[in-house]
């Protein structure tokens, strides 16, 4: 994927700070539970975390979205423990997917899901329940219509989705049954994280265009046609 330059002028720094503290703001409004984990549960960061890398660009994305895992631990006392270990990682790939643009680093990021097709089945609990991991075709085959905003968004929620419950499944062993419980209540969730995704990064496109009309932050990694100042005009 394509690892900006990362220059840290005040506005970068003004906006990524921005960026960052609305991402903890969201952290810390529950979404939904997570089915099968006792006290663990999706927030709205589920939403934004994964346009960082679109609107700051793959390096400076990454970099927020592991810091602001870092500063939603660090703030909540929790301790260390494998569960808190492993939900640092999902969102990091679904910003690194979302973010990645070109076929060549397009490609690359359907590795993680394929990845974790292979070793949900080589797990003898995920062989039972084996076309659980047929969710993950979908981050492999949105690759080719990343152009599409939904079909980017399905890819970066499918692929958090991916990583999350391969290292769920290793972790703590979730027995069969849970796994196949959880397909239909996985496509209602995955197609309400990606429509959020989709709404904050019209959101998120829209803010920034307004700032470059008004403020001239050039620096800004702005998808125009995601801007809603298109529909309104642009003045």
């Amino acid at each position: 994927m394509e690892l900006a330059k990362i220059s840290f002028d005040k506005k970068r720094l003004a906006f990524l700070g921005a960026f960052m503290l609305l991402s903890l703001a969201l952290y810390q409004v529950k979404f939904s539970d997570i089915l099968g984990v006792k006290s663990q549960s999706f927030t709205l960061f589920q939403l934004i975390g994964p346009i960082s890398a679109g609107v700051l660009g793959s390096a400076l994305g990454v970099v927020s979205v592991f810091a602001v895992e870092i500063l939603n631990f660090t703030i909540g006392g929790k301790p260390l423990d494998l569960i808190t270990f492993v939900r640092f990682f999902p969102m990091v790939f679904a910003a690194l997917y979302f973010g990645s643009r070109g076929k060549f680093t397009d490609r690359l990021a359907a590795i993680p899901a394929a990845a974790c097709m292979l070793l949900f089945w080589m797990h003898p609990i995920g062989g039972q329940a084996w076309y659980y991991a047929l969710y993950w075709l979908i981050p492999i085959g949105a690759v080719f219509y990343k152009e599409n905003i939904l079909a980017r968004s399905l890819g970066s929620t499918f692929t958090a989705h991916a990583i999350g419950s391969v290292a769920f499944l290793y972790a703590f062993s979730l027995p069969a049954e849970v796994w196949i419980a959880l397909i239909p209540v996985v496509a209602v969730e995955r197609l309400t994280f990606a429509s959020g995704i989709t709404l904050f990064h019209y959101a998120a496109n829209t803010a920034m265009d307004f700032a470059e009309i008004k403020a001239g932050w050039k620096f800004l990694n702005i998808e125009k046609k995601y801007s809603l100042l298109n529909a309104l005009g642009r003045e």
